[in-house]
């Protein structure tokens, strides 16, 4: 089913105009009759069948609305050093749709990418449109935020206690801070030269803590997507029920076990 998000809904029958008309009819082609789900900003998931679609405007009969149950109840910052070429898009697009809350890129000392304000800003134009495609295709009940960037220092502080970072060169497995943290962790993960000594301290100092990811060194494009996926599984936010239905929790309902 075509997923789309949208600020509100007007019920029983609401308009999609703009870049979405557009491609409901151009890109995807649907017709009347055919299903699609738009979420609103509340996370209100509302199942719809389309009843009139031209190009630039399209008219839905809202069948059923109710919250939307895709979003981790683990909420996950991820602090990202700033990487060379369009790895960073691969990150954010694999971060979102592995349940990331927001994402923050960092600039740390071993960042060989260092774009000035005027290029930044449009780094993070296309940034949170890849975070809103990811969105979609993963069916996410909101779409996760790309910040704007921070130094190291600013994003220690921001972070504090919540903090993970995760460091090649000690620090205890992923799991024994999890489960310190499991409503709200700051993960950070370096660049491709990794973290100074000095960054891993100001983490540190802040109340955050250093963790491994085992004996082999990762890139700095794999390290994320290996601990967002550790973090997930660990939280009780991967997998699927055997019945596919959850509870207000995120839990299996009607006999159903969560299984991966």
């Amino acid at each position: 089913m075509a997923w789309f998000f949208s600020e509100s809904i007007t019920q029983p029958t609401h308009i999609i105009t703009g870049e979405d008309a557009n491609h409901i009819t151009s890109s995807l082609r649907m017709k009347e009759g055919e299903q699609l789900t738009i979420c609103d900003k509340d996370g209100i998931q509302h199942n719809c069948t389309i009843e009139h679609a031209e190009k630039g405007l399209v008219s839905v009969r809202v069948n059923e609305s109710y919250p939307c149950r895709n979003e981790p109840h683990t909420h996950v910052t991820l602090y990202q050093a700033l990487t060379k070429g369009d790895k960073m898009e691969f990150i954010i697009q694999k971060a979102v749709e592995l349940g990331v809350k927001r994402i923050v890129p960092i600039l740390t000392d071993r960042c060989v990418s260092r774009p000035d304000e005027k290029s930044m800003k449009k780094k993070l134009e296309r940034y949170n449109k890849i975070a809103l495609q990811a969105a979609q295709q993963s069916r996410r009940g909101e779409i996760p935020v790309v910040l704007p960037l921070q130094t190291l220092k600013e994003a220690a502080k921001n972070a504090g206690s919540t903090a993970i970072v995760c460091y090649e060169l000690g620090g205890e497995p992923l799991g024994v801070h999890i489960e310190k943290r499991r409503d709200e962790i700051s993960l950070f993960i370096g660049s491709e030269g990794g973290f100074e000594k000095h960054e891993i301290d100001e983490i540190l100092k802040n109340g955050g803590a250093a963790a491994t990811l085992g004996n082999r060194i990762l890139r700095a494009e794999t390290a994320p997507i290996a601990a967002l996926s550790v973090i997930m599984y660990l939280t009780d936010n991967l997998g699927s029920a055997n019945d596919h239905k959850r509870d207000d929790n995120g839990k299996a309902v009607n006999g159903g076990d969560w299984h991966i």
